[in-house]
């Protein structure tokens, strides 16, 4: 009989046959950095639940001021009365799932490294969250919330009930086309969200209550512009006028970091410090408002769906997460035969407290170019009266 030695045992690539005797396997899933999701990071640090599948919330605003001089012992009449109207927007929940299948087999001989759903549980809960990310960050017609059931608003598999991105939501949006129409594309109505986009190439009509009906874009006349400090101090200026938003955070395409790197300090003398504190962050700066800015880049904004072309800008104060289900098992999908298939379900929605609080400067691109004059006002435009 040969001597057993080593190359028997295969090497954890072979075979399943052969390697199922390697013992030296650390089963654990890698890559796990602590900002993967940075804007989902900020609504789940101010999480909230909620009880139904349409969460709506009050956004405040306030007319401008007058002169306020009464004459002494004056009435008072129901004339007077200042009005009280509110606007309410809102998002639809949105379900994420991932399903684990293994054969009892599989799960009951002695295995290289562990349990092997246990590290697909991992990994596959990992992934939920970069749906969710992606979902957070889309610019195109999956972004816009949603209540139907069909195909009428994305390409399968989108087609179920989803929350509108933060793109729907922003309050303040730069553009930059040589045509100057820079338009949003909407939904026809909250209350009717299952028919097609339409109003393409329709200027923004302005109207608070398409909060998240709609995303910003473009026609053939895009033009990009290379990332500069006088095109973020135009829009945080105009997105911060009257509402005082105090937009603190960045959320950047990760292809687009070094250029913003390099750029952003020439504001001003801007101390970059303690970067390495925040993970996966560009890093944190002094900026020109008297408060810092964090700036995360987000490699999914790089991904099919999203927009690598624009950048958020965030109070993160104002944004949260509505969790109507937790992430958690379905314990109604339970074993077939011999074989355990596992659905994991989380379902919720972006809460956007004041649209305010979230701007969007798009048509960006990265390189070294200085851009040194600011875009046409026309194309730097805020919904909020």
């Amino acid at each position: 009989m040969a001597q057993i030695t080593s190359a028997n045992l295969g090497n954890g690539n072979g075979p399943y046959q052969t390697d199922i005797v390697v013992k030296d396997m650390d089963l654990t899933v890698s890559n796990y950095v602590k900002d993967r999701t940075p804007t989902t990071n900020m609504a789940m640090s101010k999480k909230r639940k909620i009880n139904s599948t349409l969460h709506i919330w009050p956004n405040d605003y306030f007319r401008q001021p007058t002169l306020n001089a009464q004459l002494e012992g004056a009435a008072v009449t129901s004339s007077l009365a200042e009005s009280n109207t509110r606007s309410n927007i809102g998002n639809y929940t949105q379900i994420f799932t991932t399903v684990i299948g293994a054969t009892g087999t599989a799960r009951a001989v002695e295995q290289a490294g562990g349990d092997p759903q246990a590290y697909q549980e991992v990994k596959q809960l990992t992934e939920i969250m970069f749906d969710v990310e992606l979902q957070m960050v889309r610019a195109d017609g999956a972004s816009i919330k949603y209540s139907g059931q069909a195909a009428t608003q994305g390409a399968s598999p989108n087609n179920g009930r989803r929350f509108g991105s933060l793109f729907a939501f922003a309050g303040t949006r730069s553009g930059n086309d040589t045509g100057g129409t820079s338009v949003l594309n909407l939904a026809t109505s909250d209350s009717n969200d299952t028919t097609a986009v339409v109003n393409t190439n329709t200027p923004f009509n302005g109207l608070l209550s398409n909060a998240g009906l709609g995303y910003f874009s473009f026609g053939s006349n895009e033009t990009l512009q290379n990332f500069s400090p006088v095109l973020y101090k135009q829009l945080v200026t105009t997105a911060e006028q009257r509402f005082n938003a105090k937009i603190t955070n960045m959320v950047v395409p990760t292809s687009m970091r070094t250029s913003i790197s390099d750029n952003i300090p020439q504001s001003r003398s801007i101390n970059r410090f303690n970067p390495a504190d925040k993970g996966d962050t560009i890093g944190t700066y002094e900026g020109d408002f008297n408060y810092t800015y964090q700036i995360d880049d987000n490699w999914i904004m790089d991904q099919t769906g999203s927009n690598n072309n624009a950048i958020l800008f965030l109070n993160p104060d104002v944004v949260q997460w509505g969790s109507l289900r937790e992430l958690g098992p379905n314990n109604e999908v339970f074993s077939n035969a011999d074989a355990s298939l596992d659905q994991y379900i989380m379902e919720g929605t972006l809460i956007v407290r004041n649209p305010a609080g979230v701007a969007v400067l798009a048509a960006m691109s990265p390189g070294d170019t200085v851009v040194t004059t600011p875009r046409p006002t026309a194309q730097v435009k805020r919904y909020l009266a």
